[in-house]
């Protein structure tokens, strides 16, 4: 038996909670931002690169699949773990935006599986990723947070290369309403 089992309701609540809210933030915040960001780009802007060492758009939204895959899918998901690491970064051949978007889109797809059939009792068992022992609660926020990092450079990569204001926000009301689900004008 793990030696730390979340037993009671308000514990079982909070577990759902960040569960639900991690699920949230990856699906309803992260992926259309950076869907807007690619359908704004072209593919050679995609994977352009800065310089040597900085990486592309393209090879982010790879290094956010493989990412996913390894800590929720296969971490948490108990499926094979195929990743390989350095390709998402050595990548340079042109993949096409609508090939991308399908892989952002499916392995989210997978993610939110896994965490919908997820436990939430199950959020403080250790589990064995990359070869270290973690929580599950420490997976998903890896990925949750992981997200948010690289989405951040995605959206100022993309501001750099279209001059362009990507209208996540509007403040006609005098308070942030986002739009980034609403369709590009």
């Amino acid at each position: 038996q793990p030696a730390a089992v979340l037993d009671n309701r308000a514990e079982s609540a909070l577990a759902t909670e960040f569960i639900a809210h991690s699920a949230d933030f990856l699906f309803n915040h992260y992926l259309p931002k950076i869907e807007r960001c690619l359908e704004r780009l072209t593919d050679e802007q995609i994977w352009w690169r800065p310089n040597s060492q900085s990486n592309s758009i393209g090879n982010l939204t790879l290094h956010l699949c493989g990412n996913a895959r390894q800590w929720i899918i296969s971490g948490l998901g108990n499926q094979r773990d195929q990743r390989t690491r350095d390709q998402e970064f050595s990548q340079t051949e042109i993949i096409p935006r609508e090939k991308l978007l399908e892989l952002l889109r499916g392995t989210l797809a997978e993610v939110k599986a896994v965490l919908n059939a997820l436990n939430p009792q199950t959020l403080l068992e250790s589990r064995t990723i990359q070869g270290c022992n973690v929580d599950v609660v420490q997976a998903i926020y890896h990925v949750t947070e992981h997200f948010s990092m690289h989405t951040g450079q995605i959206i100022l990569m993309t501001k750099i290369l279209t001059d362009r204001d990507l209208g996540f926000y509007h403040f006609s009301s005098g308070v942030p309403h986002h739009r980034w689900n609403e369709p590009l004008k």
